[in-house]
């Protein structure tokens, strides 16, 4: 069992809002971890000080007002609030790859359903919250950014964009095993790694890829190279973190220190 301190650099940044992470006390801490679920998924429950208190990551469409968690002893209200995410505008030169035709309409389609399974894997065990940053580099498309890619209005932006140069190395962020990787229509070469508990983590437009589903991965073992494939206007990292299958904001698991 790995054990928190409210002190500790390891654990995440709350951030009740669409897009943030909610950080709520479930239960006293006993030596059976509670299970939570959030919206019909499972929650990631850790230990912190004298509580089991679940991480709950909030999506991006979530109404501000009272939400709940549902344990096996009844619900827990809890506050969100309200945020509004800027826009951004993007132009791509590949128009299939904005306007996708029907081959790659039901590639993506498969595709999507794919990933959805891959974001909500929960592995029973420990989590591994302490997070560091993937890639040296400048935050270019930040986190929940409303899109308009050729003036057309497409998904917030679920990740974090690092720019860096192609075959810059790709670090783990945090100890785990490789979940998935492929080569998808819109993120191109992606490897996705679980951390436990239902934390996952995801890493974009890759030049190379140099892990396979299965490996078990250090914090800071390079798994890849930045490059530019699927739909990526240039080189740089996207990368996503997910908690109960919502993608939420990566910076809240980066301390001003890492």
């Amino acid at each position: 069992m790995a054990f928190y301190s409210a002190n500790l650099l390891a654990f995440p940044h709350a951030n009740p809002v669409p897009g943030g992470i909610a950080i709520i006390p479930v239960a006293p801490l006993s030596n059976e971890t509670p299970i939570v679920q959030y919206a019909g998924n499972r929650v990631t429950v850790v230990p912190l000080d004298s509580e089991w208190v679940a991480v709950v990551g909030i999506p991006l469409d979530a109404d501000a007002g009272t939400q709940q968690l549902n344990t096996s002893t009844g619900s827990i209200p809890f506050q969100l609030q309200a945020k509004q995410y800027k826009t951004q505008r993007i132009t791509i030169k590949d128009k299939n790859k904005v306007d996708p035709d029907d081959e790659s309409s039901q590639r993506i389609i498969q595709e999507q359903a794919a990933q959805k399974q891959i974001k909500t894997h929960f592995t029973e065990g420990d989590a591994q919250l302490d997070f560091i940053k993937p890639v040296p580099g400048r935050d270019t498309g930040r986190f929940g950014l409303k899109r308009f890619i050729n003036n057309q209005p497409r998904s917030p932006h679920s990740g974090m964009d690092i720019a860096a140069a192609s075959g810059t190395s790709v670090k783990a962020t945090a100890a785990g095993r490789v979940l998935h990787t492929d080569d998808f229509f819109f993120s191109g070469n992606t490897v996705y790694l679980d951390h436990g508990d239902g934390v996952i983590s995801m890493y974009a437009h890759l030049s190379k890829i140099n892990v396979a589903a299965g490996d078990t991965v250090q914090q800071g073992d390079i798994i890849g190279q930045v490059g530019s494939t699927g739909r990526a206007t240039g080189p740089h990292l996207h990368w996503s973190v997910y908690l109960n299958g919502e993608a939420v904001d990566p910076a809240l698991f980066l301390s001003s220190k890492k």
